[in-house]
């Protein structure tokens, strides 16, 4: 694996039904960070997910990969789905061979990979998801927050340099959140970036080095606490403002939180507090 830059310049995809859902739709994916999509339910996060895989060709636009533009062809598609891998919200949407194992090695089957390099590329993903002692579990016998961790497996066996996650913590109890986003941490620490998607304003503030909303058919992408901390674009967007950064902000106004960058979760608030003598918080 190795970082690349990923991104999607002016894109307009339209249905059959309606205006386009993006209509000039600008994006970037930084090689190497945490990037949260968000948006209203219908306002273009998945179709922009799949047009940055290949897997959909937008009407107008261009996505590139390093500068290269994507080429809708055999070997064009084929070269950016070793680089790019998206992973959709329903893991039973991907999921279908008999055990784990079959499963999370039908990429690099498909690649046409030695057997020897096969077995590796699944036991790497397999660790990197801490779902190893599943290897041999049928898929059907799995929780969802287990399905979820081993089709974000069977993409990262293709070693992509850009995984695209459409909502990967959705469902999830907060242990399974947990978990997942442990394991996004250890793809990062093995040279993949990350972009996923998501509903959750408190997630992607503390989770994100950047974050980006689809409102309107276009894309506001900037630093987490700046874009998430701006009314005007949220409400459009039917998104909240981060609980941290409301509390944040009342504190400060109180005295109680130096100038500066807001706190972007419950640790960092605490830390952030002025303590009495001899009391721990």
């Amino acid at each position: 694996m190795s970082h690349l830059t990923l991104a999607a310049e002016g894109l307009t995809v339209g249905f059959d039904r309606g205006g386009p859902v993006l209509d000039g739709a600008c994006l970037t994916v930084p090689a190497g960070r945490r990037l949260a999509l968000l948006g209203a339910n219908g306002s273009g996060k998945t179709t922009l997910l799949r047009c940055l895989s290949g897997s959909l060709r937008p009407g107008r636009g261009r996505v590139t990969l390093d500068g290269a533009e994507l080429r809708h062809t055999r070997a064009g598609l084929r070269a950016h789905r070793q680089a790019v891998q998206l992973v959709l919200q329903d893991p039973d949407d991907q999921l279908f061979s008999a055990s784990v194992a079959q499963d999370v090695s039908f990429g690099p089957v498909n690649l046409g990979l030695p057997e020897d390099e096969v077995r590796a590329r699944v036991a790497e993903a397999l660790d990197l998801l801490a779902v190893a002692h599943l290897a041999g579990r049928p898929t059907h016998q799995l929780s969802y927050g287990e399905r979820k961790r081993v089709t974000i497996a069977g993409a990262v066996a293709m070693r992509p340099c850009v995984l695209l996650l459409d909502e990967p913590t959705a469902g999830l109890d907060p242990s399974a959140v947990t978990e997942t986003l442990a394991a996004l941490a250890r793809l990062q620490d093995a040279d993949s970036t990350v972009l996923m998607s998501t509903h959750d304003v408190d997630l992607a503030l503390r989770w994100a080095d950047e974050v980006a909303v689809v409102v309107g058919g276009r894309v506001v992408q900037g630093r987490p606490d700046d874009v998430l901390g701006d009314d005007a674009l949220l409400a459009p967007a039917r998104l909240d403002r981060p609980w941290a950064l409301v509390v944040g902000a009342r504190l400060r106004e109180l005295g109680l939180l130096p100038t500066g960058a807001l706190p972007r979760d419950a640790a960092a608030l605490l830390a952030a507090l002025p303590q009495q003598p001899g009391v721990r918080a």
